[in-house]
């Protein structure tokens, strides 16, 4: 798969998602075998305005490398700006993200609203292109409803205007996170595109990972499910390579890890926004381990570096015999 300078052969990416794909976490995800990523989506309206929240969310560093930038909007100026702005930060390319389904987001005619107004939809990702020389991909749904899927022309009408890639969560818009992804789309829109396509939605496991490169789609983006866990990015690459599954993560792994991304989250962001910000991965870590409920209780009320790796360790002392 091919985009700018990024040529890859079937590559895993991790998907953008609101407060959790922050710097700490894309770089964890990209030593674990994460070929691309993305950062958390941003408002257009922000970045012109120099929102200092905004561009703090859209801040990457080389050890991250492939990295995409997602922006969003409904107003082409603001798109157009916003991509000069992100581009600015050097990423290897722009995404535009046309597939939240958020109720504030698509009222405002932007992210998954624009799949109820076509033309609206191609003015937006012209504006975006004109903002920026980096490549320029898009992110969306099938369509609003299961009655006005238009992937298929939207796909074409995308690939017409320039657009270097297509991803595709295979939901609608009012199923929002509910209901099957259905991957039988990808094999349609693999059909009638040229251009790189990447398949998104219920990527839980590695055979998922294999069975949705089976749609003939380019790349798979893992979401949700590198959150519950996110090792998954190892293990597909370890069971597309053998045809075998990997064993799974250690405890002690998990521990180390997981105080591992809890430094680089500190780091990135000051010793107590680091650690609060942090508390949601821990359920990703010490999913499935015994007593978690115990542990993650615990650790969300710790405010103290030392004390939470304290307790950790006597995590991994009192389970270590028992650890899946």
């Amino acid at each position: 798969m091919k985009i700018g300078d990024i040529n890859l052969d079937k590559p895993l990416c991790l998907a953008p998602m609101e407060d959790v794909t922050d710097l700490s976490f894309r770089r964890i995800s990209r030593e674990l075998g994460a070929d691309i990523v993305y950062t958390e989506f941003t408002s257009s309206e922000a970045l012109i305005r120099d929102i200092p929240k905004a561009l703090r969310k859209i801040k990457i560093c080389d050890e991250e490398r492939p990295v995409g930038i997602q922006i969003y909007g409904g107003v082409e100026a603001s798109m157009e700006g916003a991509a000069r702005v992100a581009e600015s930060f050097n990423p290897n390319f722009i995404d535009i993200n046309c597939g939240c389904w958020v109720k504030n987001h698509v009222q405002r005619c932007e992210c998954a609203g624009l799949l109820r107004d076509i033309p609206q939809f191609e003015r937006i990702v012209k504006a975006t292109m004109r903002g920026t020389k980096l490549p320029v991909t898009v992110k969306t749904r099938l369509g609003w409803d299961d009655n006005s899927i238009v992937i298929v022309d939207v796909a074409k009408m995308l690939e017409s205007i320039g657009v270097a890639a297509l991803t595709i969560h295979c939901r609608t818009r009012v199923q929002g996170y509910k209901g099957l992804a259905d991957w039988r789309w990808l094999e349609k829109i693999r059909k009638a595109i040229s251009i790189p396509l990447i398949g998104n939605g219920d990527v839980a496991t590695a055979y998922d990972v294999r069975a949705m490169l089976e749609t003939g789609c380019d790349a798979v983006m893992i979401g949700r499910g590198a959150i519950m866990n996110p090792f998954l990015f190892r293990e597909a690459k370890y069971y597309l390579a053998t045809g075998e599954m990997m064993p799974p993560a250690s405890l002690e792994e998990r521990v180390k890890l997981c105080l591992r991304h809890l430094e680089l989250s500190i780091q990135y962001k000051g010793l107590n926004r680091g650690i609060i910000e942090f508390r949601k991965y821990y359920v990703g870590y010490f999913h499935g381990q015994p007593n978690i409920a115990k542990l993650r209780a615990d650790l969300m009320q710790m405010t103290d570096l030392e004390i939470i790796t304290k307790r950790l360790y006597q995590y991994l002392d009192e389970h270590v015999l028992i650890a899946v």
